[in-house]
């Protein structure tokens, strides 16, 4: 497939061609990998990726290339990666292979289905499934493809990315199908480079967030492309030109480009004008370039700067009104100058998109409306196709005929939502309420569910599935101010009820159970009706969140009957959700059980998924607080499933599942199965439920990730998430702990428990891990100050130990609803209890022992921790052969679970008490590393394979496995963690989290 050819000669870059050229041989065979190159506008980077497509297809390499294009606040869902398919679908040799992905057809448009299909807003089942088997047939079309040609997937101007290609990307890179094999029994055949314009990445970017997650995974580098050397430039600036240069103007052009070729390529083309060659800005020169045209190219150049960076030769032709021969003079101009470059496919693209930019950017007003108006009409003359439903808005909102761009918009939203770009459904729907009061009344859709208030229910529902919601709860708060005094009591009841809903989405638990209230009220119980069952569930659900459990009781109780009378079956459903929560033991005791079990069955008759997601949720929560983690798994796995068949995975229950069944592998010990879990599940969530992976961030830190920290921080970032500062609480109270810092350990357990405190002043149950874990810092320090003689010191930890344990002991004897914690709570409260007693009187064995029996329920990290506080607790008592079992014990885990600084604590301990020697080298001096041995060393210590060593040091993947066989050989280590291990406890390595227990 024809690359675009530039006249511009390619100058320096030599080590970073290199390195991609390096990418591309690697990948024809089979080690697949992305590079994500960044740089300023204008650096090169479009120029770097031509050249490397150009030596790609030289050795028999398929380069595809896709293009983000600059639509505003809206966007084309899955633009580049469409553009990408159109360009398979026009290779025969590819014929096959697409036949056999049915979403080739789905993502060029062959659903033809009218948009008044799908004006209900309502969910229909399964009405979003197609985004994750998009996704996963995106990768599966990429990898049968790789059998057939070595590809090179190209994706240019990711900064203007629609979200929804994000989210693909993401998919694409982070569920590792780079590694996973394909037809001819290795990997894919597949190099994805995909470039952004660093200088545009202002904080709150939203390809910000991607980029973080995307360059710390194994098989994603980032390249940065950074400005020229002087030398470069002006090898650069000689080469553009055939006559020679003055010494002088290479000098000014070089000072003034800084380093960016295309700010010395455009100074260089502006030095013959009358301006000098040296205006203002670059703007300036851009336009100075345009000025030297004739003005049928100006003219073209204009209109082609309206369409967007890229334009179809045919919509071109039909919008400048040329006859086509003149129209190839103007642009035979305009590619001659620079200013285009004409693409294999027909189309043209501004040379970059600062002189696109520039050149829109001076039309007149009017001028600028015409054409927009004239772009809008050629692609409605197309026929109202769904996939260009989102341009045709833009030009018709951009040329000011505002019922049009209406119209397309809603027909924009309700493609977004066909193809589950919930996000983009949220924007065009939006994009469609901003321009309502502007329209004429007879412009306006009709039909039902096109109202303005149900329009803003239907963005509110879009923004809570895209994950955004606080977005959601301002998009219900207009639908309220909306409804006027005039309207309906059911609307009005509809509306608050919604409003409720959304608050506690965003743990505004106060507000909610008032609307609540309100909807309620406005609706007469008797005789019942739907909407007075639904907003009695709300209402319940809102009760129990404010601690008002007699009346989220009494309200469930009669609205069940309500709702059996009058044959609602997903309310049924959800209200005995609600009962099995309330009622009895709750949700793990066995009627809990019997009745979520009821409940799911109903909500799935009902085909009410948000139900029956949250009966399947209940259902998982309630086994893992029985003390049953492990019955927990498929429960998740059947929720996870619901939620993608439904298109709902950024939705609030599918969040917490996620959450939920990332902890039980964390507290089984399958450690490398929740960080391969987290990693799919990050291509899939949305920025607001970072939190989900908050497990993954519990094994980072037991492994002793430094980065840990960091990441639980940024969690805090932003509007406040009740789940996010549970996470980052767990996460930083312990890190403190760890690092023996007992002062910042308890102000973290304070702070977060204060956060998570509900407006009911109802303390959270985390409370009591969250004690335990800072009571661990608390008890070396007063146990410290004791030894140090330093009696004061003692007995004011003493009575912090004191202070922080009497809220823990009150909370799990009463838990969050008035129901005594299960298992896991008593297990926290017995450590938390072993530890205070530590604090105040010194070790006590038999506390330990019944925090190491309490754990023995299935958290295997836990209970290794405290086995090796058993053991210096017993230690201490004079019983070694016994406290020699524990520390064994501990040590055989944390080995296992490659838990390195939890090993280093075993092993420090098991020397310093004498008990065994527990596989470690006995030395009479210190070991002697080479200094490169200790770079490969501290890499070890990051989890770094042999290859990654090689390619951060230099040096050969062969070369990187000699150094570790040495440094294992020295320090008579069996593996590489031990290795670490014994690095740390020697002094090799600084400990990434401290000492204590």
């Amino acid at each position: 497939m024809s690359q675009t050819v530039f006249a511009t000669p390619f100058i320096g870059r030599e080590e970073e061609l290199a390195r991609l050229s390096g990418v591309l041989e690697r990948a024809r065979g089979g080690e697949s990998r992305a590079v994500v190159i960044a740089g300023d506008a204008g650096v090169g980077k479009t120029r770097m990726l031509d050249e490397v497509a150009a030596r790609a297809a030289r050795t028999g390499m398929t380069v595809l290339t896709g293009h983000c294009v600059d639509l505003g606040d809206v966007g084309l869902p899955y633009l580049p990666f469409t553009e990408i398919l159109g360009l398979l679908a026009a290779e025969e040799r590819f014929a096959a292979v697409l036949a056999a992905h049915p979403l080739v057809d789905r993502l060029l448009g062959a659903d033809t289905r009218s948009a008044r299909d799908d004006a209900d807003p309502a969910p229909r089942p399964g009405a979003g499934e197609g985004r994750l088997r998009l996704f996963e047939g995106m990768a599966a079309l990429l990898a049968d493809l790789s059998d057939v040609t070595p590809l090179v997937l190209v994706l240019e101007d990711l900064h203007w990315a629609d979200q929804s290609s994000r989210d693909l990307l993401r998919f694409l890179l982070s569920r590792g199908f780079l590694q996973r094999p394909s037809g001819t029994g290795s990997g894919p055949r597949l190099v994805v480079l995909a470039s952004y314009r660093a200088d545009d990445l202002h904080r709150r970017h939203p390809l910000r967030p991607l980029l973080a997650e995307l360059v710390r995974l194994p098989a994603v580098d980032r390249l940065e492309l950074r400005p020229l050397a002087d030398a470069e430039v002006a090898r650069l600036l000689r080469a553009l030109e055939d006559r020679p240069l003055p010494d002088a103007t290479v000098r000014r052009i070089v000072e003034r480009a800084e380093g960016n070729a295309f700010y010395a390529e455009e100074l260089l083309a502006a030095t013959d004008t009358e301006a000098g060659g040296m205006p203002s800005g670059l703007a300036d020169l851009l336009l100075i370039r345009v000025e030297q045209l004739p003005d049928t190219a100006q003219q073209v150049l204009r209109t082609a700067a309206v369409a967007g960076r890229r334009v179809d030769h045919d919509l071109l032709r039909d919008a400048v009104g040329l006859p086509e021969d003149e129209l190839e003079s103007a642009l035979r101009e305009a590619v001659g100058h620079q200013l285009l470059v004409a693409g294999g496919d027909g189309a043209y693209a501004f040379r970059h998109a600062l002189a696109r930019e520039a050149v829109y950017a001076d039309l007149l007003p009017g001028e600028r409306s015409r054409l927009h108006g004239a772009f809008a009409a050629l692609l409605a003359g197309r026929g109202h196709r769904a996939e260009t439903a989102a341009e045709r808005a833009h030009h018709y909102r951009e040329s000011h005929d505002l019922g049009e761009a209406l119209a397309a918009s809603l027909e924009a939203a309700d493609h977004a939502r066909r193809v589950g770009a919930p996000a983009e459904e949220l924007r065009h729907l939006e994009a469609l309420l901003d321009l309502w009061e502007s329209v004429p009344a007879t412009a306006l859709p009709s039909g039902e569910g096109t109202d303005r208030v149900t329009l803003m229910l239907r963005a509110s529902a879009a923004a809570a599935h895209a994950g955004e919601a606080h977005r959601a709860v301002s998009l219900t708060r207009a639908a309220l101010a909306g409804v006027g005094q005039d309207a309906d009591s059911e609307l009005a009841a509809r509306v608050r009820y919604a409003l409720a809903g959304t608050l506690m989405g965003v743990d505004s638990l106060t507000a909610a159970f008032a609307y609540s209230s309100e909807a309620l009220a406005m609706i007469p119980a008797e005789p019942p009706s739907p909407t007075w069952v639904w907003a009695a569930a709300t209402h319940v659900l809102a009760a129990r969140q404010v601690g008002d459990s007699a009346t989220a009781l009494r309200v469930a109780r009669r609205a069940l009957r309500a709702a059996e009378q009058l044959d609602l079956t997903d309310a049924r459903a959800d209200l005995l959700v609600s009962l099995a929560n309330l009622e009895g033991d709750g949700r793990r005791s066995a009627e809990g059980r019997a009745r979520l079990t009821e409940a799911r069955e109903l909500a799935r008759r009902g085909g009410n998924a948000p139900v029956e997601m949250r009966a399947l949720f209940t259902l998982a929560i309630g086994a893992y607080e029985a003390g049953e983690p492990a019955e927990c798994l498929p429960w998740l796995a059947e929720g996870l499933d619901r939620a993608r068949r439904a298109g709902l995975l950024s939705s609030p229950y599918p969040l917490e599942m996620r959450y939920l069944q990332l902890l039980v592998l964390y507290t089984l010990g399958r450690w490398d199965e929740c960080l391969r879990t987290a990693t799919t599940d990050l291509a899939v969530l949305p920025a607001s439920g970072g939190y989900a992976v908050g497990p993954a961030l519990y094994v980072g830190l037991a492994r002793g990730d430094k980065g840990v920290a960091d990441r639980a921080r940024a969690l805090l970032d932003g509007r406040f998430d009740w789940m996010a500062a549970l996470v980052a609480g767990i996460v930083l109270t312990d890190a403190a702990a760890q690092r023996g810092d007992a002062e910042e350990a308890v102000t973290r357990l304070r702070s977060s428990v204060e956060a998570l405190t509900d407006d009911a002043g109802t303390l959270p149950d985390v409370t009591v891990r969250l004690t335990a874990l800072a009571l661990t810092a608390v008890a070396e320090a007063a146990a410290g100050a004791r030894r140090g003689g330093d009696t004061a010191a003692a007995d004011r930890w003493a009575a912090v130990a004191t202070e922080l344990l009497e809220p823990a002991r009150a909370v799990a004897l009463r838990g969050a609803t008035g129901v005594p914690q299960g298992p896991e709570g008593r297990a926290w409260l017995a450590r938390a209890e072993a530890e205070w007693a530590w604090a105040t009187t010194g070790p006590d064995p038999a506390a330990w022992d019944r925090a190491v029996a309490a754990f023995g329920q299935g958290d295997t990290y836990e209970l290794a921790r405290c086995r090796l506080r058993y053991a210096q607790a017993l230690l201490a008592n004079g019983r070694r052969e016994e406290a020699a079992t524990e520390a064994r014990a501990a040590r055989e885990t944390a080995v296992r679970l490659g838990a390195t600084p939890l090993l280093a604590r075993a092993d420090d301990l098991v020397r310093r008490g004498r008990l065994t020697d527990a596989g470690s080298a006995a030395r009479g001096g210190p070991v002697a590393l080479t200094a490169r041995e200790r770079d490969v060393l501290r890499l070890l210590a990051l989890g770094r394979s042999n290859r990654q060593i090689g390619e951060e040091l230099f040096i050969s993947g062969k070369t990187a496995s000699v150094h570790v066989s040495n440094i294992l050989a020295k320090l008579s280590a069996a593996s590489r963690t031990e290795a670490v291990a014994i690095a740390y406890r020697e002094r090799l390595l600084e400990p990434e989290l401290g000492a204590s227990g």
